[in-house]
């Protein structure tokens, strides 16, 4: 492998601000570009910043793509088009639509002989791990997802995508009471709008717009649609005020019977200041695996289940086993 991967940014909102601060925490990367649709001569970073539609002029000398941007409209466009010159990586978190972005990706990735590696954050993700450890560890069981609180990106910017919306927020809330019941291995039977509740603010630029605004913000599928969505319409100077910081976090629990006396219960948890600093990390840690498999020839989309954890990491097996295990 060379001493260093060469990476390329596609997109340099929250999450792409991210990715370039991890770099920095990665010796064995090195930051080739930050592309981007808006002039780059109004970009304010240290870092070289391209326009998106000089891609081409750098496919020889990327060895991974980060794409940056959302899943509602950004990835499911631009992945496609850069699969077929790059090996990628993104953190498309559609769930219900990550069968059909799969196959999407892979047709290109295959024809162009790259990888990408799709879905890559905490949820899906790190999470999606947990679930296929758990059940895998045991399979006479149940495992429960929880989100937040906190802030989703996602969610934020299908909302901000909306005719009208000047700035947007989202902020996922659990059910304790939920929680509670799965923790004592109760395995309850919960609905969709049983284990969470969306708590939007929203600063529209007119605020005559709110009703249409509302309506489409609940019945938004994929997104809001099974869910309590309350929306809150707020000044831009209360948005700024109180809410400019992204937490976020969550939980897998995942209870088990070994026999008909024993219950076990696996959980793994997640608090987050800053959600765009933490799933960037999380991005890069991933890129280096994606850069691994394609010196071993590999072709095609992929997904975190695919990596070898030890890809992750720039140190050695011999390190690894000397070190963790």
């Amino acid at each position: 492998m060379k001493n260093k991967i060469q990476v390329g940014i596609v997109g340099y909102g929250n999450l792409g601000r991210g990715v370039e601060l991890a770099l920095k925490q990665n010796p064995d990367f090195v930051l080739k570009g930050i592309f981007t649709r808006r002039d780059p001569s109004l970009i304010e970073t240290d870092s070289k910043v391209i326009h998106i539609s000089k891609v081409l002029d750098y496919k020889d000398q990327i060895d991974v793509m980060i794409l940056c941007g959302g899943s509602a409209n950004d990835l499911p466009k631009q992945c496609p088009m850069l699969a077929a010159h790059f090996n990628t990586v993104d953190s498309y978190d559609n769930h219900s639509n990550i069968p059909e972005y799969f196959k999407t990706v892979d047709r290109v990735a295959k024809n162009s002989h790259k990888v990408s590696l799709i879905s890559v954050g905490w949820d899906p993700g790190l999470f999606s791990i947990n679930r296929l450890l758990a059940q895998s560890i045991l399979p006479n069981g149940k495992s429960y997802t929880f989100w937040g609180k906190g802030v989703s990106q996602g969610h934020s910017d299908a909302i901000r995508k909306i005719k009208g919306v000047k700035y947007a927020i989202q902020y996922t809330i659990p059910s304790e009471e939920a929680i509670e019941k799965v923790r004592a291995g109760n395995n309850p039977r919960l609905k969709t709008r049983d284990k969470h509740t969306r708590l939007c603010y929203v600063v529209p630029y007119d605020f005559n717009d709110i009703g249409r605004i509302e309506k489409e913000i609940k019945t938004m599928p994929n997104y809001f649609l099974n869910y309590h969505t309350t929306v809150h319409f707020i000044t831009e100077e209360e948005f700024i005020k109180e809410h400019s910081k992204m937490p976020h976090g969550g939980f897998v629990i995942h209870t088990g019977k070994t026999n008909d006396n024993h219950n076990q219960k696996i959980e793994f948890n997640l608090s987050l200041e800053n959600n765009p600093e933490f799933t960037s990390s999380v991005l890069v840690a991933f890129a280096r695996g994606a850069y691994r498999i394609s010196l071993e020839g590999k072709k095609g989309a992929f997904s975190v289940f695919d990596i070898p954890f030890a890809y992750l990491s720039p140190k050695s097996g011999g390190e690894l086993r000397k070190e963790l295990l």
